[in-house]
């Protein structure tokens, strides 16, 4: 990868660390001869698995209860230490509360690197769809971001053992966890990377490199190419900074006849200083190399899809700039043009993200796609309105509200629809251009949803806004502190269901 000569950036970096490790680690089904760690998974009612060796006497005398994200240690002489997790009441065990039981057992044997799980999968839960949630919690529990540090003590985790009664031939349910995975650990390094580190145009070379890789098409423009195609929205972010923008296209078409076309669009604000409406110094400020998390979210997803087996043909869009302060920065007052001629009054420079995917909505619509999702970590309001654990959604379509929602409950990435009330859009309206930026001051994340519905137009729709969940401040289950990579699972699960005649 070419980068720019003022860049200090260490000689054995690698941007995308995550898939070093995971391609590492050996998983398998079975049962484990040289395991450093057994985890086994106990309900809060009923029987105690006999392989613990213990009774649920023994258990509550050492403080065990078997609630969900309880965990027991046991360490043993000369044998491979017992993890014991709780698994709650019997009748509530879900995919969910198996992946998080993975993630238990990972993070309390968390200086072991060969680990073995067993667990039974109830009744309601086919065992190969355990298998796969046990998988995905294990791999992206064991995550941490730590290329450059030099003192980091993390165990990567070598080798991972699943013994699921009934699984025996689920060997394709482990891949699919491992591919999974892949997705949201490369959503998670992207985003974990620091802004001196991976610009605009890193970016697309990480594109080109993954798709070269993982079988999807990668096409890029430049600022030229921008200007060519009258991408006034990605090119007014863009104006304050010395790196160049990229508009990254991605292109997945499946083996066979596609099912359908879906359009997937990006935000990728690769820092976010808030321009001249520059942002406050503080933690928020920090965070703000996040602010790519929705394109990094697209370009994970697009590593998973040839291996997941979806049968419709997808094409993303990534629009990748900073926004930075300066004497050339776009500015309060200022009309951008998008693609398609919409001319837009910014009234405030720090509502960029709606401004670049303004440009990628009318670019999906002119490539005929069936129907588009768009994810963003687009307002402060998503974060004060559902918290960090869950992104809001919304949509002109409830069909693919409900196809987010249905992926959202698959992968265990939470959202809620709220609604797209049109009685706001006025708050959008402008004096001097087709529309303003920025409604009023509140509602801010069903306003920036109505401005990107403007471009979207009457094209199937559902909106992510991703600024809640895209990091966590501590170990949260199978999320690791820093980035969670969120909507990448998502993507995948939405991608691989899709049909046009849904």
């Amino acid at each position: 990868m070419t980068r720019s000569p003022n860049k200090l950036i260490p000689a054995d970096f690698r941007t995308v660390p995550g898939l070093d490790a995971l391609a590492a680690t050996r998983v398998e089904l079975g049962s484990s001869s040289d395991a450093e760690a057994i985890g086994i998974g106990v309900h809060s009612d009923g029987d105690v698995p006999e392989s613990l060796g213990l009774g649920r006497d023994d258990l509550t005398d050492a403080g065990f209860t078997g609630d969900t994200g309880t965990s027991l240690l046991l360490p043993r002489h000369g044998s491979p230490d017992l993890v014991v997790v709780g698994l709650g009441p019997r009748d509530d065990v879900s995919s969910s509360v198996l992946r998080d039981a993975a993630a238990g057992v990972v993070r309390t044997a968390t200086r072991r690197a060969r680990i073995a799980i067993r667990m039974e999968a109830p009744n309601a839960i086919a065992p190969e769809e355990a298998v796969r949630a046990l998988v995905e919690g294990a791999l992206l529990a064991r995550y941490r971001y730590t290329v450059l540090s030099n003192v980091s003590t993390h165990v990567d985790l070598a080798e991972l053992t699943i013994d699921v009664p009934g699984a025996a031939d689920a060997t394709d349910a482990v891949e699919q966890g491992v591919v999974s995975a892949r997705a949201t650990i490369v959503a998670r390094d992207l985003a974990n990377t620091p802004p001196g580190h991976l610009t605009a145009t890193d970016m697309g070379e990480i594109a080109v490199e993954l798709g070269g890789r993982f079988g999807f098409e990668v096409e890029l423009f430049d600022r030229q190419a921008l200007i060519d195609l009258g991408c006034g929205g990605l090119l007014g972010v863009n104006q304050g900074s010395t790196e160049e923008p990229r508009m990254i296209k991605l292109v997945y078409t499946p083996s066979g006849d596609p099912s359908g076309h879906l359009g997937l669009v990006g935000k990728g604000i690769m820092y976010d200083s808030g321009g001249i409406s520059l942002k406050p110094s503080d933690p928020m400020h920090l965070l703000m190399k996040m602010d790519m998390g929705g394109a990094a979210a697209v370009l994970g997803a697009f590593t998973a899809l040839r291996d997941a087996g979806g049968d419709a043909k997808v094409t993303g869009w990534l629009m990748c700039t900073d926004n930075m302060p300066s004497g050339t920065a776009y500015k309060l007052g200022d009309v951008l043009t998008a693609r398609g001629g919409t001319t837009i009054e910014v009234k405030n420079t720090d509502a960029e993200g709606r401004l670049v995917m303004s440009d990628a909505l009318v670019l999906a619509n002119e490539e005929g796609v069936d129907a588009i999702i768009d994810i963003a970590t687009l307002t402060g309001a998503a974060l004060v309105s559902l918290g960090a654990a869950t992104a809001p959604v919304f949509g002109n379509d409830q069909s693919m509200v409900d196809l987010v929602r249905a992926a959202s409950a698959a992968t265990d990435e939470p959202v809620w629809q709220l609604p797209l009330e049109k009685k706001y859009r006025k708050q959008l309206d402008s004096d001097i251009a087709d529309i303003a930026n920025l409604g009023g001051p509140f509602a801010g994340a069903t306003t920036a949803a109505l401005f990107l519905a403007h471009f979207v137009g009457t094209t199937p729709w559902a909106h992510l806004d991703i600024a809640g969940t895209m990091q966590t401040e501590k170990d949260d289950s199978w999320r690791s502190a820093g980035a969670t990579g969120f909507g990448a699972r998502l993507l995948l699960e939405s991608a691989r269901s899709f049909a046009a005649n849904r």
